[in-house]
């Protein structure tokens, strides 16, 4: 599993104008089961999103694809860690065989 932390490097107006894009992006990608959780961080000056069940070079490769990259609006931080607990009610991804 995987967080990712956005940290806007673009002006929130820059940020904006890609943001439709950037929504469509990020709803391939929960539709394929990568990205299991997103949002926007508090004051708004990035964002995180957590993936599961992706080798990392994959992953790698869907970030580049993200409006923001493309348009250098955003520096990533990648951490990968295994998720071991989980809050009751709450149900882990399965891990792929590729992880």
């Amino acid at each position: 599993m995987y967080a990712i932390n956005l940290r806007y490097t673009g002006a929130l107006a820059e940020i904006d104008d890609a943001l439709d894009a950037h929504r469509l992006f990020l709803e391939r990608y929960f539709a394929a089961g990568t990205f299991v959780i997103a949002g926007p961080k508090v004051p708004r000056d990035g964002g995180i999103i957590l993936a599961s069940g992706i080798e990392r070079e994959r992953l790698d490769q869907i970030i580049a694809e993200n409006p923001f990259a493309r348009q250098k609006l955003a520096h990533y931080e990648i951490t990968e860690f295994k998720a071991t607990r989980l809050a009751p009610d709450l149900n882990l991804p399965e891990p792929s065989s590729e992880t």
